[in-house]
């Protein structure tokens, strides 16, 4: 099925589960949508936005997210920060990915600026709001696509006894208990790939892993080709090394925001994850795979 702007994916150990984990996994992902799509005029996140400076009521999914995404950028030094949204609508991400194919590129002029404020976005439990600072927007898509496979992939072993593999446009999520030898993952640039274009595999028996890269979600403007990975510090796609970074980790979220700073550190990457020691493989734009932190070779454990 295809959510949140990607493809989505659920498989379970018990046949007779299937049907049950799909629906559950459809009902999370629309309710992600409602709560913390950028894109929708009728998202609780758009209504955040929108009233930037004010404390508006938010749900607790939204609140969730936007505590985890904040958790991310805490992790990373601001690396992976959730206040880039302004940032990626001046570059042109202004609109789902598949709307931007059809936009007239030759008219799209970007410009940008720093991020760097989530120290200054606060949730109020206890009230129900969410408030970002004036001249601020949220874009949660570093983190909630993540949360929202772990979430998926517990719901559904709960509900179901299964074990669970959910898999959002490369964020990979699992739960319960894993097939004989592990769940096999493939790994490559791009998350539609077909079998034949995976460049690696490994299997997965618990946690997460995260693939981000530069290669897919790409846009042409009248400064050039944009990528929607922006590094925070100045609001411009990232220059990095790495045309993708795989990550694998306690939790999907935690293997996101890790491959997502990779590319933001480029080539400070290896060292920053080894300390963390965090498998991850960095596949190069020359071609060129660097492996860090016990990342398996195909088929071992990851």
């Amino acid at each position: 099925m295809r959510a949140l702007g990607t493809t989505a994916v659920v498989a379970v150990t018990d046949p007779d589960a299937l049907t049950r984990a799909r629906r559950l996994l459809a009902r999370e992902l629309r309710t992600f949508d409602l709560a913390c799509s950028r894109f929708r005029a009728d998202s609780e996140l758009a209504a955040v936005n929108r009233r930037a400076g004010h404390a508006v009521d938010a749900g607790p999914l939204l609140r969730e997210a936007v505590v985890v995404a904040l958790g991310a950028a805490e992790r990373t030094g601001g690396l992976v920060d959730p206040t880039v949204g302004r940032s990626l609508r001046l570059a042109g991400y202004d609109r789902p990915f598949v709307c931007i194919k059809l936009r007239d590129e030759r008219l799209v002029h970007p410009a940008f600026e720093r991020a760097g404020r989530w120290r200054e976005v606060t949730v109020d439990d206890e009230r129900g709001t969410v408030r970002v600072p004036r001249g601020v927007e949220l874009d949660l898509g570093a983190t909630a696509k993540a949360l929202a496979a772990d979430r998926a992939a517990a719901a559904v072993a709960t509900a179901t006894g299964a074990g669970v593999l959910v898999s959002l446009g490369g964020d990979v999520a699992v739960a319960g208990a894993a097939p004989a030898g592990g769940w096999p993952v493939g790994i490559g640039h791009d998350h539609s790939a077909t079998a034949a274009d995976v460049e690696a595999c490994v299997t997965l028996t618990t946690g997460g892993l995260a693939s981000s890269g530069t290669r897919v979600r790409r846009w042409s403007t009248a400064q050039g080709a944009m990528h929607h990975i922006l590094d925070p510090r100045t609001g411009r796609p990232a220059q990095s090394p790495w045309a993708t970074a795989s990550v694998a980790a306690a939790t999907c979220v935690d293997a996101n925001t890790a491959s997502t700073a990779a590319i933001v550190l480029g080539y400070d990457a290896p060292a920053w994850l080894g300390s963390r020691r965090l498998p991850a493989r960095l596949a190069a734009q020359d071609g060129g795979v660097v492996l860090v932190g016990g990342w398996p070779h195909e088929r071992e454990p990851a």
